[in-house]
């Protein structure tokens, strides 16, 4: 198989091949489809994200695939399945797990995400507990259902952040692949004309346009002076984030969604807080969202998950450098590798 090989110490990437793994007996072996870059990804070759230290480490977060051979104790996959894979679990014996914040444990959740801290999909194959693995709806396109894993994530923010109402006043922070995918989902949720999006970069803003949601995209100096109900962080960037809390209305609630750096901070007026009766929400990956997000899956696929208008480019595994390079220029807004 060929699989990418991340160096924790050197922060560097090599292109290497090697025998299949084999699956354990409660495992499922996934020839991968296609496989996903993310933010968080990004952030872990920088060395700005936690990610295993020992060792080397295929990254890859966000893969789908079919079943190429199952374990002894399988009984829900066989042979030939297309699936697609919630990297995440908890260690299902700590405080945190036992009330069913699995993403909250210190041993599970994101301390022990698959392509994070164990091997993942950024192979042409990969070995999986069959606890994490779901079968891709009926009719859903492979490379779509890569997105799976960002869209049960945003299923844990509508979650959170619900209800949202229609009509209320909604700025999106940051149009990279996580922003356009929160603007679709508003709009699947029947907010219209209220959403506004704001993004630096002025072809961001244009691919903004391309989804044909009727939404309103500025640069972050336009928003001065106006306030919003909602406000949903996608860029997890401090500046942004410190500027935009005071466009909050009162009541108005706040979502942090992007990933920052570990060590971001931004200044929030604690009075504010107390005049407006601010409310503020992290989401942290995808707690029991994962059905929701295959059913976000089914319900966005034809209309609002197209490629092109998402700015997506698919790349195969020997072209990272090049995929990478477009990801850090701003050139396209998600690369996903397909096998």
């Amino acid at each position: 198989m060929e699989f990418l090989s991340f160096d924790p110490v050197s922060k560097s990437l090599s292109l290497k091949t090697g025998p299949k793994p084999k699956p354990a007996s409660d495992e499922v072996l996934v020839r991968v489809s296609y496989s996903g870059i993310c933010g968080t990804d990004l952030h872990i070759i920088a060395g700005h994200f936690p990610c295993k230290q020992t060792g080397s480490l295929t990254m890859g977060h966000e893969f789908a695939g079919v079943v190429e051979s199952v374990g002894a104790r399988v009984t829900k996959f066989k042979i030939g399945d297309r699936v697609t894979v919630d990297p995440n679990s908890g260690c299902e014996l700590c405080n945190d797990c036992h009330k069913g914040c699995y993403h909250l444990c210190v041993d599970g959740g994101i301390n022990n995400t698959i392509g994070i801290f164990r091997d993942g999909g950024w192979s042409t194959h990969a070995t999986v507990p069959e606890k994490q693995v779901y079968r891709v709806p009926d009719g859903v396109d492979m490379d779509k259902a890569a997105l799976s894993e960002p869209l049960s994530c945003l299923a844990h923010g509508w979650n959170r952040m619900n209800p949202i109402d229609v009509g209320e006043r909604v700025l999106v922070l940051g149009a990279g692949i996580i922003g356009l995918l929160w603007a679709c989902l508003l709009h699947l949720h029947g907010l219209r004309r209220s959403v506004t999006v704001s993004e630096p970069q002025p072809k961001r803003r244009e691919g903004v346009k391309k989804l044909a949601l009727d939404y309103e995209t500025c640069d972050p100096e336009q928003l001065r002076g106006r306030e919003f109900d909602t406000i949903v962080d996608c860029s997890g960037f401090g500046p942004a984030m410190e500027a935009a809390v005071p466009l909050l209305a009162r009541g108005g609630r706040f979502c942090f969604f992007g990933v920052s750096a570990p060590k971001t901070k931004i200044a929030i007026e604690p009075y504010e807080v107390y005049k407006k009766e601010l409310t503020f929400h992290g989401v942290n990956i995808n707690p029991y969202t994962f059905p929701k997000g295959l059913g976000l899956l089914e319900a966005m696929s034809d209309t609002y998950l197209n490629y092109d208008n998402l700015g997506i480019k698919a790349y195969k595994l020997s072209e990272y450098k090049e995929a990478l390079d477009a990801l850090k220029n701003g050139t396209i807004s998600k690369a996903v590798f397909k096998m």
